[in-house]
């Protein structure tokens, strides 16, 4: 069985190659060509056949342009809006506007190519010259909190809780920092558990059953604290709240309530 060619020997068929057909389907042919195999191709129900789903094909890509397009998931939303308010903050000066012939730093050049197996093993390097420090760093805060007596106002005989977590200045500032690493984040730190921020929550007179984006240990002026991440319903504002350690039952302990973010 023979199959078709095109150019000097003119066009042989059928059977007719898929390639032909769509060449033809697609209009890519000379004028000739076309009006001489057009008629045999209609003729010929296997070659219509495929045609046919060319065209199919052609109408379900050319639908794909008005199908309605899905909304972004919601904590993917939550997450784009943290790191525009992050990035609005760290070119955003004190007083609240950007100060005139303020100039920001030229995008990074791209960044050569490397080898693949090389990279990963100075990242474990690396990571297990961190890992060492981290070790040993958390055995000297145990000794400290061990050694530590409870204070006289506190209950006798339990330590007041280390300040851990990211630092920030007593009425917040630097916190809208923390909302790229924060939101989707659901670490309860001096707290322990959602049902203790709850209690906070509530201490300070929030709703407790509006849940927050995210929760994330805080040092706030050199206290321990939970950072609490609400949305506002507005685009990339967010409102952090942060609840000291001592924090319960009519006793919120609220180290600061700030709105981040926005316009």
């Amino acid at each position: 069985m023979t199959d078709e060619s095109r150019g000097a020997g003119g066009i042989v068929g059928p059977p007719w190659s898929v390639d032909l057909l769509a060449d033809l389907h697609a209009g890519v042919l000379t004028e000739d060509e076309a009006a001489l195999l057009w008629p045999r191709v209609d003729a010929d129900p296997e070659a219509r056949a495929i045609i046919e789903a060319l065209e199919a094909t052609t109408a379900d890509l050319s639908a794909l342009a008005t199908e309605p397009v899905p909304p972004m998931p919601a904590e993917y939303v939550a997450r784009l809006d943290a790191a525009l308010a992050a990035e609005s903050a760290t070119h955003r000066h004190p007083s609240g506007e950007t100060p005139a012939g303020a100039t920001f730093p030229e995008p990074a050049a791209v960044a050569p190519v490397v080898d693949l197996s090389a990279a990963r093993r100075r990242r474990n390097r690396r990571l297990g010259w961190a890992g060492g420090v981290l070790t040993a760093a958390a055995a000297a805060v145990v000794a400290v909190v061990v050694a530590v007596p409870g204070s006289e106002s506190g209950t006798p005989n339990v330590a007041t809780p280390a300040a851990s977590g990211p630092s920030v200045s007593g009425d917040g500032g630097g916190a809208e920092a923390l909302l790229g690493g924060g939101v989707g984040v659901r670490d309860f730190g001096p707290l322990h558990d959602e049902q203790r921020l709850d209690t906070c929550v509530a201490a300070a007179g929030l709703d407790p059953k509006v849940r927050p984006e995210g929760v994330r240990p805080v040092n706030v002026a050199g206290k321990a604290g939970v950072l609490v991440i609400y949305t506002t319903g507005k685009l990339a504002q967010f409102r952090l709240v942060a609840f000291g350690a001592d924090c319960g039952p009519a006793r919120p302990d609220k180290l600061f309530d700030r709105i981040v973010g926005g316009r």
